[in-house]
């Protein structure tokens, strides 16, 4: 059983994801981000970074004590290891999905994530911080385009890779992205899309109560943490 610790944003869904897709029993545990679910001791004695997605596996393959593990990456190559799904044993293929994994995590997550903020929740306008953020994002829509041409995913089969990049573009509208000036993408993204299991991921974040709403206070506490806020917090 896996206890997975989630709030509905892109990092959250791409552990949905894979769970739906495999059928890997878990228990979820909503962390409401907005309200500082992800400063609770318990949270962060399995999250350090106070951040989601977290997962502590209750039954891990080496037959110890319950084992946790934070960071969508992690998590999501955690998972392909424990149940041999979603990440090829071919190193050639392998090193493939890890490849594009690791520029999700580095590259298109950090990047459309600093879109939203400038676009979207900055108090005050930055004309230079929007342009270069939206330009970046562009920029990765097309290395992601050009790689698709002649795939159906990313690394050839469905994959990690692909659960890890499909979550950050679904909100291309608010990139200030559209799909049809990607059409490969735009041909993957939909084939995802319709997949069972990401029906299934995309409906549970409808039950979850009280999805980010982003308020004064909720702006407070999701950008408003520095060193002091972590030295600040009970362990």
């Amino acid at each position: 059983m896996i206890d997975f610790y989630y709030w509905t944003t892109p990092n959250g869904h791409k552990i949905t994801l894979f769970l739906e897709e495999t059928g890997l029993p878990y228990t979820l545990h909503p962390v409401n981000i907005g309200v500082g679910d992800q400063f609770k001791p318990e949270f962060l004695a399995i999250a350090p970074n106070n951040r989601i997605p977290a997962i502590v596996d209750q039954a891990p393959s080496d037959g110890g004590p319950p084992l946790s593990v934070f960071e969508s990456g992690a998590i999501l190559f955690y998972l392909a290891e424990k149940t041999g799904h979603f990440l090829p044993t071919d190193p050639r293929r392998r090193i493939e999905v890890m490849e594009w994994l690791f520029w999700q995590m580095a590259g298109l997550g950090p990047m459309l994530g600093q879109n939203h903020h400038f676009t979207h929740y900055a108090p005050e306008k930055i004309p230079y911080a929007q342009d270069r953020y939206l330009k970046e994002t562009g920029r990765l829509y097309a290395v992601l385009d050009r790689h698709l041409e002649g795939r159906d995913f990313i690394a050839g089969d469905y994959s990690i890779a692909d659960m890890a990049c499909y979550p950050w573009i679904v909100p291309h509208q608010r990139q200030g992205q559209t799909l049809d000036d990607f059409p490969q993408i735009k041909r993957w993204f939909e084939s995802i899309r319709e997949r069972p299991a990401t029906v299934r991921a995309y409906a549970l974040a409808e039950t979850i109560h009280n999805a980010p709403t982003v308020t004064d206070q909720s702006k407070a506490i999701l950008f408003g943490q520095s060193a002091a806020t972590v030295r600040g917090v009970a362990k």
